[in-house]
């Protein structure tokens, strides 16, 4: 049985829902609880994540209740539905942090009522704030394209003007992996890798946050492009924020001089490089995230076995894969036409 809480629900109060999520869960109490909590439900990215989560919680009869943010950032939301998570007896939570350390106040909470938190797609920090996290290796996921960027300029990569679209000054945890994962795969020194645009290099025109949409990334591109009208990197936290970049570009006849990388693979983003609006982005598999999640839940309520691989850590890494149609030597890479049979599965 599946169900959903909107933002407006949320503001009913935790206690109001708590109630009204109790009924179902008494008239199947043989069924195992679980909350996925997601940062939007508009984004892409946690759409498919929701798919996921409803398709593993109908395959293991699990009862799920789904929650998301209005937008980015909005803690107010995630902090409601795990309070409501926990007054509902669920036995674990899935979620996508939207402040990484406003959140962890009350994931501790959760845990102590003896649910099984798992951070999804975003650490938290401390990472151990959850008890594991299912994710992509964030890092890595900049380096690839960093790493692209720099050995398709070749020569011209020593002079490069860089623009940064990050996402938002709330949730740095995956910003500031991703951002300084391509900037060292570019080949830039990084001073404090926790800190967004602690660098010195002359390269860098700067950072501007885009919310993970199209509307931001636009806005972004166009402050930025203000700065330095002759950008010809432009590095997106997402694909969203990459469709605004290069409509800004557009806007002023720079869309084919410039080169734009990203992450996230899923569908929309893929053909965005079949089309030419992307030259690379490295792909994550939110499905398999959520999925194996919902497994994860599902082995705790009946063993009380918390999840552990092999090396006996927290962290699982979904995997990542670089998607180009302008492959380069030394890089292991999809091209698009592979990467749509596979976005985000």
């Amino acid at each position: 049985m599946i169900k959903s809480a909107t933002k407006t629900a949320l503001l009913l109060g935790a206690a109001t829902i708590a109630t009204m999520a109790a009924a179902p869960a008494m008239a199947a109490s043989h069924e195992v609880g679980a909350c996925l909590i997601t940062k939007t439900d508009t984004n892409p990215f946690f759409v498919k994540m929701k798919e996921g989560a409803v398709a593993g919680a109908e395959a293991n009869g699990i009862n799920l209740q789904t929650f998301a943010g209005k937008i980015d950032g909005d803690v107010e939301t995630q902090v409601a539905a795990v309070e409501t998570c926990i007054a509902s007896g669920a036995k674990g939570i899935l979620i996508t942090p939207s402040d990484s350390r406003a959140l962890a106040p009350v994931v501790t909470q959760a845990r102590e009522a003896g649910l099984l938190v798992i951070a999804l797609d975003t650490p938290f920090e401390p990472a151990d704030t959850a008890d594991a996290t299912f994710a992509t290796d964030n890092f890595k996921a900049g380096v690839l394209i960093g790493e692209w960027a720099k050995a398709t300029l070749g020569d011209a990569a020593a002079n490069a003007k860089i623009a940064l679209l990050d996402l938002n000054a709330s949730e740095i945890s995956v910003d500031y992996l991703r951002d300084q994962g391509f900037l060292q795969g570019f080949g830039i020194d990084i001073k404090d890798p926790t800190d967004i645009g602690d660098e010195d290099d002359a390269r860098i025109v700067g950072n501007d946050v885009t919310n993970g949409n199209e509307e931001g990334g636009r806005t972004a591109m166009e402050n930025l492009l203000q700065k330095d009208p002759e950008i010809n990197v432009v590095y997106t936290i997402n694909e969203p924020a990459a469709a605004g970049a290069y409509e800004a570009l557009k806007s002023v006849g720079r869309e084919n001089d410039v080169l734009i990388v990203s992450v996230d693979g899923g569908c929309p983003g893929v053909q965005n490089i079949a089309d030419g609006v992307i030259g690379a982005t490295s792909m994550q598999f939110p499905l398999l995230m959520a999925s194996k999640g919902i497994e994860a839940i599902k082995h705790f309520a009946e063993t009380g076995e918390k999840p552990q691989n092999t090396e006996g850590l927290d962290f699982y890494n979904t995997g990542v894969e670089l998607i180009t149609d302008k492959p380069v030597d030394g890089l292991e890479s999809l091209t698009s036409e592979a990467g749509l049979g596979k976005c985000w599965g």
